[in-house]
C-alpha cells in the first residue's frame, strides 16, 4: 500500500487574531461537537470488494486515531468481493448481516453496494428495482435489530468511463448513477447520513486526466477498484459526510512581544526569545494524516496537490508574527524543517504538509493500523469461507485474541508527544 505526501509545503493565508497575554497557551480539544463519530463507537464497514480492499476504511481509521488519539473507537471491515444487495459467495444477505454486522453490535454502520448489482451492462428497470428493494431490506433489517445504530449509506464509487472507451452508450457509470439516486432517495426517506463516493472520484478522474493523461488511468487501474489516490478521495467524502474537523492544531506566537502564544488544540510552554532566536516546547493534541513521501506514488501526490484534501482535513498551522524582515529556519527537535521568509512565517505554514517528527509518528500509527487490519482480514476470511475444521477454528480464535493487543498498540503510538521548536535566522 502506498501513502504519499507532497514534499513541498503550502503557505496558507489565514485571518489574523489577537495574541494572548499569557506565557502559556491552554490546550483546547479539536472541534468535535458536530462530528458524527463519538468516543467509544464501534464502526462496521459493509460492502463489496471495494470495501474489502481495506483502503478507504483504513484511511478513515487512521484519521480517527491521529485526530482523536485519546478516543477508543474500534473498526471492523465486512467487505466481500462480488457482493450484491442479495449477498454473495460468503453467504446470502441475511446470513451476512447476522454474522458480519449485527453480531458486532456496532454504533455506526456504513453500506456501499452497487458495483456488481448492475452486472456491467446497460441499465434495465428490473435491475434498478431489485437493487432498491435489496438495499431497503438491508436497512430495514439493521434498523430492526439495531435501532440505535447510526447508518451511513454510500453512493457507489464510479466505473472509469473517462480514461477508456465506454463499453456501451452512456457507459457503465451511468448505471451506477441510477443506483446513486436510489441511495439518495432511501437516505432521505429514512433520515440517514449519505456519503457520495461517485461524484468526487469521477470529477477528480477528469481533473487528473486533464493534468496528467498518462497517470489518470492508474486512479482506477481495472476501471472498478480505485488505487490509493481514489480511496483517499473516498475517505475524505465519508469524513466530510460525518462533519470531520480539519484542525490538527493552530499556534500563533509574537516574535518580539512579551506576550505568550495563542494555541488551539495544542499547548505551548517554555517560550524564549534570546538573541534573535525564538524557541518553545509544543504539544499538539493530534497528528497529521499519514501520507508517505511524494516520490512513492505520483498518483497520490497529484491527488494531494489537485484536491482539497489538505484544506478539508489536514490543517496544522504555525504563525510567527513580528519577525524582523529576513529569512529564517524552522527547526523541530534540532532538525531543520523548512526555510521561510518573515512574511511567510507571518502568513502561516501548514506543518501537516512538511516532513516533521509529528508526521513520522503518524506514519508509525499507519503501519500499526495495517498490521491490525491484516489480522482482522485473515480472521474474517476464515469465517466468511465457513471453515469449520479444528485447525481453522483455532486459527480464527488466535487472530481474534490478537486484535485487542494490536488496537492497543495503535493507540499507544498515537499519543501526543512534545517537541522543541526553534526559529533562527537563516545563514
Amino acid at each position: 500500500m502506498s501513502r504519499i505526501r507532497s514534499s513541498c509545503f503550502a503557505v496558507v493565508l489565514i485571518a489574523s487574531f489577537a495574541v494572548a497575554a499569557t506565557g502559556q497557551a491552554p490546550s483546547v480539544s479539536s472541534t468535535s461537537s458536530n462530528f458524527s463519530i463519538h468516543d467509544g463507537d464501534h464502526v462496521v464497514f459493509y460492502g463489496d470488494s471495494i470495501t474489502e480492499q481495506r483502503l478507504y476504511t483504513e484511511y478513515v481509521e487512521e484519521y480517527l486515531l491521529t485526530r482523536f488519539p485519546h478516543w477508543k473507537v474500534t473498526f471492523r471491515n465486512a467487505g466481500v468481493g462480488g457482493d450484491k444487495v442479495s449477498g454473495g459467495w460468503a453467504g446470502p444477505i441475511d446470513l451476512r448481516l447476522d454474522r458480519d454486522v449485527l453480531a458486532e453490535r456496532p454504533e455506526v454502520v456504513t453500506i456501499m453496494l452497487g458495483m456488481n448489482d448492475g452486472y456491467y451492462r446497460p441499465t434495465e428497470p428490473g435491475i434498478v428495482s431489485t437493487y432498491a428493494d435489496g438495499l431497503r431490506h438491508i436497512v430495514d433489517s439493521m434498523q430492526k435489530a439495531l435501532p440505535q445504530a447510526r447508518i451511513t449509506l454510500i453512493q457507489p464509487s464510479p466505473f472509469d468511463d473517462v480514461t477508456r472507451e465506454t463499453q456501451f452508450a452512456g457507459g457503465y457509470n451511468e448505471a451506477l448513477l441510477k443506483f446513486s439516486d436510489v441511495v439518495a432517495n432511501l437516505a432521505r426517506e429514512k433520515n440517514l447520513t449519505i456519503a457520495d463516493f461517485n461524484t468526487p472520484v469521477a470529477a477528480f478522474l477528469k481533473t487528473l486526466n486533464q493534468n496528467s493523461p498518462d497517470l489518470a488511468p492508474q486512479l482506477l487501474p481495472d476501471r472498478v477498484h480505485p488505487a490509493d489516490g481514489g480511496h483517499w478521495i473516498m475517505a475524505e467524502a465519508l469524513l466530510k459526510s460525518w462533519s470531520a474537523p480539519s484542525l490538527i492544531s493552530s499556534v500563533t506566537i509574537a516574535a518580539v512581544s512579551k506576550s505568550g502564544a495563542e494555541a488551539e488544540n495544542a499547548r505551548v510552554t517554555d517560550l524564549r526569545r534570546v538573541r534573535g532566536k525564538l524557541s518553545w516546547t509544543q504539544l499538539d493534541e493530534a497528528l497529521p494524516l499519514p501520507f508517505s513521501p511524494a516520490e512513492v506514488d505520483p498518483v497520490v501526490a497529484l491527488t494531494i496537490k489537485l484536491s482539497d484534501m489538505v484544506a478539508a482535513l489536514d490543517q496544522e498551522m504555525l504563525l510567527i508574527r513580528g519577525l524582523p524582515t529576513g529569512n529564517y529556519d524552522l527547526l523541530i527537535d534540532d532538525r531543520k524543517i523548512a526555510s521561510l521568509s518573515s512574511e511567510e512565517m507571518s502568513a502561516g505554514i501548514n506543518l501537516a504538509t512538511v516532513e516533521t517528527p509529528m508526521l513520522e509518528q503518524s506514519r508509525l500509527v499507519a503501519a500499526d493500523t495495517e498490521k491490525k487490519n491484516a489480522l482482522e482480514a485473515a480472521r474474517f476470511k476464515i469465517i466468511g469461507m465457513g471453515l469449520a475444521s479444528p485447525e481453522a477454528t483455532k486459527t480464527a480464535a488466535a487472530l481474534a485474541h490478537a486484535l485487542p493487543g494490536a488496537e492497543a498498540r495503535q493507540r499507544v503510538d498515537a499519543q501526543p508527544r512534545p517537541h522543541r521548536f526553534e526559529i533562527v535566522p537563516h545563514l
